[in-house]
């Protein structure tokens, strides 16, 4: 199998050091930055994933996600001390697919760093083996041979996060389905009460994305004390 390559980007040498240790121990190739505008400058179509940190002088972590979501749908991991519900809210808004906190446990970013590369080759730009196209609400149609959304026939960019969420819950309309449901169908992670609000920012995300109204949502439906549905 082809190694994966991962961008590490970080100010810290020794935290580099460590991550480039880890992960060449699994098999990954590394590629490292020391800023924000070093790894836009990296950042091509060979990196499979990017673990990015927050607080760096210059273009900071959140600054450095936000364009690469102009032109990239790579898997983005913040690796951080910044602990803050409020911290990941940012994160995720920006375009960020998961989020760790310093001090960190290695088997934990190693497991999380399989699993969005699952996610990214089964719903990501680098994926899907169904040829169907998926239709729904009018005005949505979802390519998963291409792995495009689009919107009144105009394409959306969508995170594979993002995408794994609707295309999880377009496949199945009319059937609700709960945040555990979400987290551990997307995610490949065993679910905890403080996973609710990374689902939640995500949905949030993709209910503006794809131009639906959340006080008023005609495509991801909140069915209250239950869970999301389309449909």
């Amino acid at each position: 199998m082809e190694s994966r390559t991962i961008l590490v980007v970080d100010d810290d040498p020794e935290i580099r050091e460590v991550l480039r240790l880890l992960l060449t121990g699994e098999g990954y190739r590394v590629i490292e930055a020391d800023s924000g505008d070093t790894a836009l400058e990296l950042l091509n179509s060979s990196v499979d994933l990017v673990i990015l940190d927050v607080m760096m002088p210059g273009l900071n972590g959140y600054a450095a996600c936000a364009e690469m979501r102009k032109n990239s749908a790579v898997p983005i991991l913040f690796l951080t001390a910044k602990a803050q519900d409020s911290d990941k809210s940012m994160g995720f808004s920006v375009g960020g697919d998961d989020y760790l906190v310093k001090p960190f446990s290695y088997s934990e970013l190693i497991s999380r760093v399989k699993a969005m590369l699952r996610r990214y080759c089964v719903y990501g730009a680098k994926a899907a083996e169904q040829s169907n196209l998926i239709r729904c609400c009018g005005t949505i149609e979802i390519d998963p041979d291409q792995c495009l959304v689009r919107v009144n026939e105009e394409e959306v960019s969508l995170t594979s996060t993002e995408y794994g969420i609707l295309y999880l819950l377009a496949s199945h309309p009319k059937k609700i389905f709960t945040v555990q449901n979400i987290y551990e169908a997307v995610w490949e992670e065993p679910y905890f009460y403080s996973s609710n609000n990374t689902v939640m920012v995500h949905i949030r995300n993709l209910r503006r994305k794809l131009g639906d109204d959340p006080q008023n949502s005609r495509i991801i439906q909140t069915v209250w004390g239950k869970g999301y549905r389309i449909g």
